[in-house]
C-alpha cells in the first residue's frame, strides 16, 4: 500500500462549531442570504449600518470599477466592530446551503452568487495571482484598504468555482486581518454544497482559496508595517525549454547543468568493457546522478532509486550477465546488495549455470557422471572466486546517522524492554546495518520497513496479531508521525479508516495507540533540519505551494505536509512517493491543457532534484510535440541563506538553459560539495555521506576490475564472515527481517513463520 496515495483524512462537519451555530430551516427555496444582513445581532444594528461603507471604486488600475450589490456587501469597521462579523456570515452561508434540500437547488444558488461576482480585468489575472492545487483556474487579488482591512477580488474559468470563490469573498471581504487568519480551513467543512461527484476536488477549492487569502493578507500586514520580508527560498523553474535556477543556492545547484560527454563515454565504456551494473540511491552525488542518468541511454544496467529498490535491481542485473556490481550510497545500502545477492545465489548461480550446459549438451553420455563429479569438484574449488563482486565507492568508512543510532547500547536496551513485553515485534527502519537487523532479531521477531509500507506493515501486524506490542525504530522522528498519524485517524470515520486498511476502525485505532512504541534517540542529520525557522517561512510565503515531505522529517514539518495533503496538496512518504506525487501533479496540469505554474516545497535531501528534473522534462518534452500549453515547474529548496558555505572564490559559470530535444541529454542538479549546506537555521541542503560517492571513485573502482592485484580490498563489500550472539551467520540472520517484508509486500500480510516468532518462544532461536 501507497501510504502517500490511500491516506485521505476528510475534516469533520463538527469542527466548525468553534466559530459559529449553524441553525436550519426546512425551507425548499428560501431567498439568497449571502448580501443581507439579517443574521447581525438586533442590538449591533444601529452601529453596524451607521458604519456601513460601500466600496464604489477600488483602487485604480487593476480591480473592478463598476459597483455591484456584491461590492457594496463588504464592509470597513473597526476590529472591535467587526469581531464578530465573519463568523456570522460564515454561519448564515453555511445555514442558507443547508436549508436547500435538493442538490440542484444548491447548483442554482452556487451559481447565482457565481453570477454576483465581478469578474477579474485581464491585469489581474496573472501567474502571480493563480491559486495553486484547484481543478479549474483561480485568481485571486487582495488588497489593504486605507483603514486597515483586506479586500478580495476573485475569478474563475468555472462557473462553480466561481461561485465558490464568490462564497468566500462574501464572507471575508473588509474583514480585519485578524479575521481573515484566525478562519480555519476545518471551519469550511460545513460548507459540501453537496454537489454530485468531485467532492474531494470541490473541497480543496473551498481550502486552497482560503489559505491563499490568508497568504495575501500576511503579506499585507507586513507591508503596512514595513517589516522585512522573508527571503524567499532558492528554487529550479523546469520548463520545456530548460531550467532556470532563483537565488545563490539554486545557482549553485544548477552548476552542472549538462553532463561532461567525455566522462559520460568514458564510463559508458568501461562498464559495457567489464560487464559492471550499477545501483545509485537518489541522494547520492549529483554530478554522477547526471552522468548515469546520460549513461543509461547507452548501458541499461544501471539504476537510480531509493534503498528497497537497489538490492533487487543488482539481482536483475546479474541475472542479466553483469559480473560485478557498483554501490553508490552509504554502506548498509552496500551490505543489503551483498546478502541478498547471496539469498539469490549468486556467484554460486552464475557457475552452476555453466555447469548445466557443459553436462546437458558436451558431456558425452557414457562419461557424464564422471564428468559432472569433476564438475562438481571444480565447482567447489573456484565457486568462491566466481562470487559476483559489490563495490563501494571508497575505502574509508560511509556511514549514516540512523543507522549508527541502531548501533548503540541504548538501541539494544530499547530492545531488550521489547523482549520482556510478549508478544512484540520489532519493525525496523531498513536504513540500518545488516548487523543491527541480525541482533535485533534475535533479541525480538524483527522485520523491516520502508517510509513507504512502514504505515500498513503496522496495521497488518496489528491486525493478524491480537494484543501485539510493537516497537518502532530508529528513527525518532518517523516514529512520532506514525504516532501522530494514529492519533489523527481516530478522529475519522470507520469508513475512511477501513479505506486505509480493512481490519481497523476507530475503535482499534484507538486501542492499538497504547501498545505502539518507538525509539526516541535517532534522527537522520537531513530531515533532522527542517524544523521550526523552514517551518515558518514555508507557512509565511509557501502555505500555498504544494508541499513534500520525507516520512523522516520532524513533527512540525509533518504536520505541515499533512494539513496540505488533506486538501490535496502535499504528499508525505518516500522518496518515491515524493516524485510519483510530483509527475501526477505535472500531468494532471498536462491533461487540463491550459498554461500553469506549479510549485512544490522539496521537504528531503535535495540530491532527489536529478531524478525529478528528468521525470518532469520527460513529462513537458512528451507533450511538447502536441500542444502549446506551456508549464512551469518549480522546485523549491526550503535552506536557510546561512547555510550556504562557498568552497571556490572562482566565479561561476553563466547558466544558460538546456534546449529540448534527441541530441540534448537531460540537464543534471548537483548538491553542494562535501556535505555542505547543513545547518540549524534552515533545511539541510544534502547529506555528507551520500557525498562521498564522487566520479572520479565510481571511474577509479570500474577501471581497476577486476581486482587481480587486491587494489580494491578497502572497497569491496564481503559477506559477513562473524556470527550472532547465537552462533549463527549475520548475514544469514540479518537477511530474515528483510525477506520478512518482501513476503509482507508480496502477500499483504505477515508470513506463518514471522506469526510463529512473535507468539512462540522466541528467545531460544529460530
Amino acid at each position: 500500500m501507497d501510504f502517500s496515495s490511500s491516506m485521505a483524512i476528510k475534516p469533520s462537519s463538527s469542527s466548525c462549531s468553534s466559530l459559529f451555530t449553524i441553525s436550519r430551516t426546512q425551507n425548499s427555496s428560501p431567498k439568497p442570504l449571502l448580501f443581507n444582513f439579517r443574521g447581525i445581532p438586533r442590538n449591533h444594528q444601529n452601529s453596524f449600518f451607521k458604519s456601513l461603507k460601500c466600496i464604489q471604486s477600488p483602487p485604480p488600475g487593476s480591480l473592478p470599477s463598476n459597483p455591484t450589490s456584491f461590492s457594496c456587501s463588504a464592509v470597513t469597521l473597526s476590529p472591535t466592530q467587526t469581531s464578530y462579523l465573519p463568523p456570522r456570515k460564515l454561519s448564515t452561508l453555511v445555514a442558507e446551503f443547508q436549508s436547500l434540500l435538493e442538490p440542484l437547488d444548491r447548483v442554482k444558488r452556487l451559481l447565482h452568487y457565481a453570477s454576483l461576482l465581478p469578474p477579474l480585468p485581464a491585469s489581474s489575472r496573472t501567474d502571480s495571482n493563480r491559486v495553486m492545487g484547484c481543478t479549474a483556474r483561480v485568481w485571486l487579488d487582495a488588497q489593504m484598504d486605507s483603514e486597515g482591512n483586506i479586500r478580495f477580488w476573485a475569478d474563475s474559468d468555472s462557473e462553480i468555482t466561481k461561485g465558490f470563490c464568490a462564497c468566500l469573498v462574501s464572507v471575508l471581504d473588509g474583514a480585519g486581518p485578524e479575521e481573515v487568519l484566525q478562519l480555519k480551513t476545518e471551519d469550511l467543512a460545513a460548507l459540501n454544497v453537496g454537489l454530485p461527484g468531485g467532492e474531494r476536488s470541490r473541497v480543496n477549492t473551498w481550502h486552497n482559496v482560503l489559505i491563499s487569502m490568508q497568504k495575501r493578507t500576511r503579506a499585507l500586514v507586513a507591508q503596512k508595517e514595513r517589516k522585512t520580508p522573508f527571503e524567499p527560498f532558492p528554487s529550479l523553474v523546469i520548463t520545456a525549454e530548460g531550467i532556470q535556477p532563483k537565488g545563490t543556492y539554486a545557482e549553485a545547484q544548477a552548476r552542472y547543468l549538462s553532463p561532461d560527454k567525455l566522462k559520460v563515454k568514458e564510463l559508458v565504456h568501461v562498464l559495457k568493457e567489464k560487464q559492471i551494473g550499477v545501483v545509485a540511491h537518489f541522494y547520492m552525488d549529483p554530478e554522477v546522478q547526471g552522468i548515469l542518468t546520460a549513461a543509461q541511454k547507452e548501458w541499461p544496467h544501471i539504476h537510480i532509486s531509493d534503498s528497497l529498490v537497489m538490492a533487487d535491481s543488482a539481482v536483475k542485473m546479474v541475472k542479466s550477465g553483469c559480473k560485478f556490481i557498483t554501490v553508490l550510497g552509504v554502506d548498509f545500502m552496500s551490505e543489503n546488495v551483498r546478502a541478498i545477492l547471496d539469498q539469490a545465489g549468486f556467484g554460486e548461480v552464475y557457475f552452476l549455470s555453466l555447469l548445466f550446459i557443459l553436462y546437458g549438451v558436451s558431456v558425452p553420455g557414457l562419461y557424464s557422471d564422471i564428468a559432472l563429479m569433476l564438475l562438481m569438484d571444480m565447482f567447489c574449488l573456484y565457486k568462491m572466486e566466481l562470487q559476483v563482486g559489490v563495490y563501494r565507492m571508497s575505502n574509508e568508512r560511509i556511514g549514516c546517522s540512523l543507522a549508527d543510532a541502531a548501533a548503540t547500547p541504548d538501541y539494544m536496551n530499547y530492545l531488550e524492554s521489547a523482549s520482556n513485553s510478549l508478544p512484540s515485534l520489532h519493525v525496523v527502519y531498513i536504513n540500518t546495518s545488516l548487523e543491527t537487523k541480525a541482533y535485533s532479531h534475535e533479541l525480538v521477531p524483527t522485520i523491516t520497513c520502508t517510509s513507504s509500507n512502514v504505515v500498513p506493515t503496522i496495521l497488518q501486524a496489528f491486525a493478524q496479531v491480537p494484543d501485539l506490542n510493537i516497537w518502532y525504530g530508529p528513527d525518532s522522528y518517523m516514529g512520532a508521525n506514525i504516532k501522530e498519524l494514529f492519533q489523527q485517524m481516530t478522529l475519522m470515520t470507520d469508513e475512511e479508516i477501513a479505506e486505509i486498511h480493512p481490519k481497523h476502525n476507530r475503535d482499534s485505532i484507538k486501542s492499538l495507540l497504547p501498545r505502539l512504541h518507538y525509539y526516541e534517540n535517532g534522527t537522520c542529520i537531513v530531515h533532522h533540519l527542517f524544523g521550526h525557522e523552514v517551518v515558518e517561512r514555508i507557512n509565511e510565503m509557501y502555505c500555498d505551494a504544494f508541499l513534500t515531505a520525507h516520512f523522516e522529517v520532524p513533527g512540525e514539518m509533518f504536520s505541515l505536509a499533512m494539513e496540505a495533503k488533506r486538501r490535496g496538496m502535499g504528499v508525505v512518504g518516500s522518496t518515491q512517493n515524493i516524485l510519483d506525487f510530483i509527475k501526477q501533479r505535472v500531468q494532471e496540469a498536462l491533461d487540463r491543457n491550459v498554461d500553469d505554474h506549479l510549485q512544490f516545497v522539496l521537504g528531503t535531501e535535495s540530491g532527489m532534484v536529478t531524478s525529478i528534473v528528468a521525470a518532469v522534462r520527460s513529462l513537458l518534452d512528451s507533450s511538447n510535440s502536441t500542444s502549446s500549453t506551456k508549464i512551469n515547474v518549480e522546485i523549491v529548496f526550503p535552506v536557510s541563506s546561512d547555510s550556504m558555505t562557498k568552497t571556490s572564490t572562482s566565479a561561476s559559470p553563466v547558466l544558460k538553459s538546456v534546449k529540448a530535444g534527441d541530441d540534448v541529454i537531460l540537464p543534471v542538479v548537483p548538491g553542494v560539495a562535501s556535505g555542505e549546506g547543513c545547518s540549524i537555521h534552515g533545511g539541510c541542503a544534502s547529506c555528507p555521506y551520500m557525498k562521498m560517492n564522487s566520479l572520479s571513485s565510481l571511474l577509479n573502482v570500474c577501471h581497476h576490475l577486476p581486482d587481480e592485484r587486491n587494489n580494491l580490498k578497502a572497497y569491496e563489500t564481503e559477506r559477513f564472515k562473524s556470527q550472532t550472539p547465537q552462533g549463527k551467520s549475520i548475514a544469514d540472520v540479518g537477511c530474515q527481517p528483510i525477506l520478512h517484508m518482501r513476503h509482507f509486500q508480496a502477500k499483504k500480510e505477515l508470513s506463518e513463520e514471522l506469526v510463529y516468532q512473535v507468539l512462540g518462544s522466541h528467545g531460544n532461536g529460530k
